[in-house]
Parts: C-alpha cells; structure tokens; sequence
C-alpha cells in the first residue's frame, strides 16, 4: 500500500489543485474548531444538540467482526435493519461500549440537518459550500469495499477512522458483488479487506498492492475522487463522520449508458465490441481529442452537442428510441 498524500491548511484555491489531480488527499485538521470535534464527549455533544427524530441503523452480532455484508447466501444479510429514536442509538452505543464483544451498531449516510438542527451552519467546510453534510455514526464496525458516483469528502468529527482505497482501474481485482442485491445499497467488493481470502480472490493481492492507505484523526478529512473505491473502518467505540457529495457534471447519467450498454453492447460477437470500443474512445472518452475538430462548426451535429438544449434534445431521442425498442 501507498500512504495517502498529507495536505495542512487547505483553502479552496489549493482544494481546487488536489481536485485536478484527481488522487486522494488527507486534508489535515481541517476541521480542527468544529463544536463536534472540540467536545470532550462527541456523544454527550449530540445528545444536548441533536433532534430525537426516528434512524434507521444496522446492527450486526459480535462474530462478524464488524464487517457488515452479505450472510451466507447472496440476498440474505449477516445484519438486521432496526428502526428507533435517535436518543435510544446514541443509547444502544454507550450500552455496547460496555460490552467485551459488543455488537455492531452503525447509521450510514442520515443527512445532518434532519438529526442535528443547526448543524450544517455551525459545521461549515468552505471546500464543500453549499453541501448538505451527513452523519455515519457507530461504533468499530466496518463499511465495505464500494465506490460513490459523485466527488466525496469525509470529515472525521470522533472517533478514528481507517480508509483503504482503490483506484477506479482496479475494479477487475476487487471481485465486486452483483449491483442487486446489495447488503446496504451499493456495490461492495466480495473481498473482506481486514481478513482476505487470497485463495479464493487472488487477484486481490494486486489490488492491496496498488491501494492507498491513511488513518485520520477527529478534525482531519480525506478526499476521494469521483469513482475511487473505499473501504472503512472505524476503529474506536465511537465513531462520527460527516461526508459531503456532490457531482459537479452535467447531463445523462453514466449508471443509465452502462445498463444501456449490458443491453445493447455486451452480448455483440467479440470483433463488433471491439470495433464499438474504438467509437466510444473515439467519441465518448475523446481518447485522440476532438473528434470534430476537421469538421464545420454548424456541420458536428451530436459530435458537437454540448449545450444544455442539445443533451436535452439527445435525451428525448435516446428515450423515444428506447420505447420503440421496448
């Protein structure tokens, strides 16, 4: 594994550089004056602050080791889903914090502002303005390997955290789990990264290999790029983090061309797949440039479409095509 590049003091301008360079980035104590991260008892914090507003949370028993995941089968789960008051969580976390082999409680992804009022306002990240923050609280559980369609940055506000990423190219390596059923939501890897199989996944060596690795303290926030794989441990009793999403393109949605393409693209003889990859890099990933860079302006037609009118007329064809094909 490769550490992940350290950043101290980072402002927007010089977030804006780590962006373009499109590798993840540990953003130091960045968060050092949030109210959360300067309690002496994160729990205690938001139990004064928080909303008792109803969560829905996993819960996992001691012998799986945190690591939430599919059970025996695909389809079944080694978790249970529970529904509750938010005082009765931060309740059944100080109860297993007692415990030698507590269970494994964790609340994923719950927007901040529905449990803490106030919260985004007085937890601000001027690298992420305008971002609806949200909450992942728990104790030592772990959130498997999987990926987010959008750019991400994951506070660290108690507790401490373990990230292990890849990136997007080691998808073949991962030894990803189908897209449905999934455990919580999302693709996640079949690989367990804190106990692998390497006999049954060999290929995952190759993948830890090329990973990046950091262990972030309260205050401190990590960058992931669009599409890079993560896997998360949170290592203490308590544990909070706060990320922020968001997705700065425009347009159709990639998930949307990737099914179109299990459809369309996948089962074609193997010389027209690879004659259609040659079209895709050519026109769609602009492996050589522009591709209607020798034609008119007025002449490119879809080469050229980048407006919001023309994707928008794109779409009403692409859709009308679609239920023709239907």
């Amino acid at each position: 594994m490769s550490p992940i590049r350290i950043w101290d003091a980072v402002t927007p301008e010089i977030f804006a550089q780590i962006r373009a360079a499109a590798e993840p980035a540990v953003l130091r104590q960045i968060a050092a004056d949030w109210p959360i991260v300067g309690a002496a008892d994160p729990a205690a914090w938001l139990r004064a602050h928080a909303a008792d507003g109803p969560v829905h949370y996993m819960q996992a028993p001691p012998e799986v080791a945190g690591r939430m995941h599919y059970g025996e089968t695909i389809g079944s789960r080694n978790f249970v889903r529970r529904e509750g008051g938010f005082a009765a969580f931060l309740d059944a976390l100080g109860e297993q914090a007692g415990k030698g082999q507590p269970d494994a409680l964790a609340l994923q992804g719950a927007p901040a502002p529905s449990l803490v009022p106030g919260f985004a306002e007085s937890h601000r990240l001027d690298i992420a303005s305008g971002v609806v923050p949200r909450l992942w609280i728990g104790n030592a559980a772990k959130v498997a390997t999987h990926h987010d369609p959008a750019e991400n940055v994951a506070v660290v506000a108690a507790g401490r955290r373990r990230f292990t990423l890849f990136a997007p190219d080691q998808v073949g390596n991962l030894y990803m789990g189908p897209f449905d059923p999934t455990p919580a939501g999302v693709q996640v890897s079949m690989v367990h990264v804190t106990a692998p199989d390497f006999a049954r996944y060999p290929r995952f060596a190759d993948a830890l290999a090329a990973a990046w690795s950091a262990d972030l303290e309260p205050g401190d926030a990590l960058y992931i790029p669009y599409h890079w794989y993560h896997h998360v441990e949170a290592l203490d009793p308590f544990n909070v983090l706060v990320n922020f999403w968001w997705d700065p393109a425009v347009g159709g949605s990639p998930w949307d061309a990737l099914m179109h393409g299990f459809v369309g693209l996948r089962n074609l003889p193997e010389d027209q797949r690879r004659a259609w990859r040659a079209m895709f890099d050519r026109y769609v990933f602009l492996t050589d440039g522009d591709p209607g860079a020798h034609l008119p302006a007025e002449a490119r037609g879809v080469i050229g479409a980048t407006t919001p009118e023309d994707l928008s007329a794109m779409r009403r064809a692409l859709v009308a095509a679609l239920q023709r094909s239907s």
